[in-house]
């Protein structure tokens, strides 16, 4: 394990290091960035970072720097912070890649008043892996001897198995599935009146364990069952999502968007015949037509040589299957990774359109604060290249107490949506994060 100087860095109550940072990156021997997950040691769960796909990605732990922001203008203060700290930084880079060099974790409140806030999260230490290549990066703050000195790689190693969730309860949210379908009926009978074309109403469960969570355990059972998905994990919200708001790399933006879904049921012949029906279900196709429309109208600004496809595919998932479509355009201007989430942010998929009248709906029938569930999670390197998920399909542990975590699932509402099928439906969506609290057995 990587060793590090002792203490806590300097940082002031806003938590920006009293001195410049200091970042190395090294190569790291791939078979151990084959296991990245299996690196993080144990920790808070505000501690941990994760943002891993099929074996690939980053993770880290510690925390070398951080910044909270609320408000409208969160992501842009987050963003002018995050541009002054690296602008200081001294960099000392032996791998450059992408996710190489200081990274900053990041998760924003799906509302702009809600408590929650946005926050990134500079670790210590942070683990990659990218085809085949492998790297470790340390940060803190000058003159940290285990970072601006270290003779040859630090050593990392496996970590012992993180302990299963035990005696978990589940428990209804702010509304029962009842009262929710409710919501969903008054929701339709307002689309159909004309007010709106669609919401996005979600739900929430609240869980409880008799010991603190080791949030590892959820990041190894989720990349273990979704291995399709993005398993992310930023200062206590942990989860697997299949949706990524936007990755900006050397000037190429790419945005998959998820609208409409069929639960599976486990018969191949019986999922394909399932497929083949949400490809042509009227009321998906026209729900997934508003969210890929919002994503190309907010991305236009930015791109040049947009591609829109004309038509989703379906992305078949362990417990769902989703349309989907890849939006890809050539950025023009100097928009970094968290500028173009921000301006994404809400789209369609997780808010309705219009966008404030769906807003306002949600505000009034769903009785809860999101917190930072369907708002963009991810990271943010030196140069402004990223990638950012909506964080979907996930939960929320709780700072005061760490074994009670808050699960949520989300629907899109159409005029033809049913308020009976909405609740399997966001009943599927809690499977990921239920199963992987309930599995027994090892990580």
């Amino acid at each position: 394990m990587t060793s590090l100087p002792a203490g806590e860095p300097s940082i002031d109550p806003i938590g920006t290091p009293a001195a410049p940072l200091v970042s190395r990156t090294v190569p790291l021997d791939p078979e151990l960035g084959a296991a990245l997950l299996a690196l993080v040691p144990p920790g808070s769960a505000t501690d941990v970072c994760s943002w891993v796909k099929r074996g690939e990605g980053i993770v880290g732990w510690g925390r070398a720097a951080g910044r909270t922001a609320s408000g409208p203008d969160r992501m842009a203060e987050l963003e002018a912070w995050w541009t002054d700290l690296v602008g200081s930084a001294v960099v000392r880079d032996e791998v450059d890649r992408p996710g190489t060099g200081p990274v900053a974790f990041g998760s924003v409140s799906y509302a702009a008043d809600s408590p929650a806030g946005a926050t990134l999260v500079v670790p210590e230490v942070v683990v990659g892996m990218r085809g085949g290549v492998a790297w470790l990066t340390t940060v803190g703050v000058e003159p940290a001897p285990a970072v601006a000195a270290v003779p040859g790689t630090p050593t990392i190693a496996r970590q012992p198995l993180p302990g299963a969730p035990v005696d978990v309860a589940f428990a209804d949210g702010a509304l029962s599935s009842a009262e929710w379908a409710g919501a969903v009926a008054e929701a339709v009978g307002r689309i159909t009146s004309g007010q709106l074309d669609k919401v996005v109403l979600a739900r929430d469960l609240d869980v409880t364990t008799g010991a603190p969570l080791d949030v590892r355990w959820l990041l190894h059972r989720l990349a273990e069952q979704y291995r399709t998905t993005w398993v992310f994990a930023v200062d206590g919200l942990v989860g697997a999502t299949p949706e990524l708001l936007v990755r900006c790399e050397k000037g190429l933006v790419t945005s998959r968007v998820l609208a409409g879904t069929i639960r599976r049921t486990g018969d191949d012949d019986h999922d394909l015949a399932l497929a083949a029906s949400l490809a042509r279900s009227s009321k998906d196709l026209e729900e997934h037509e508003y969210a890929v429309r919002s994503v190309a109208d907010a991305l236009a600004p930015h791109c040049s040589s947009m591609n829109v496809p004309e038509s989703p595919f379906v992305l078949h998932l362990s417990n769902v299957m989703h349309l989907a479509t890849d939006v890809a355009g050539v950025l023009v201007d100097d928009a970094s990774s968290l500028t173009l989430a921000a301006s994404l942010h809400p789209s369609a998929a997780v808010c309705g359109t219009p966008t404030q009248v769906a807003d306002d709906v949600i505000s009034e029938l769903e009785h809860m604060d999101r917190g930072r569930y369907a708002g963009p999670v991810g990271w943010i390197d030196a140069s402004g290249d990223g990638e950012w998920g909506i964080a979907l399909r996930c939960g929320a542990v709780s700072v005061e107490d760490p074994s009670r975590i808050r699960l949520f699932a989300g629907c899109g509402i159409v005029a033809g949506s049913d308020p009976e099928a909405e609740v399997a439906e966001s009943s599927a969506k809690f499977v990921p994060m239920r199963d992987a609290l309930t599995a027994s057995g090892s990580a």
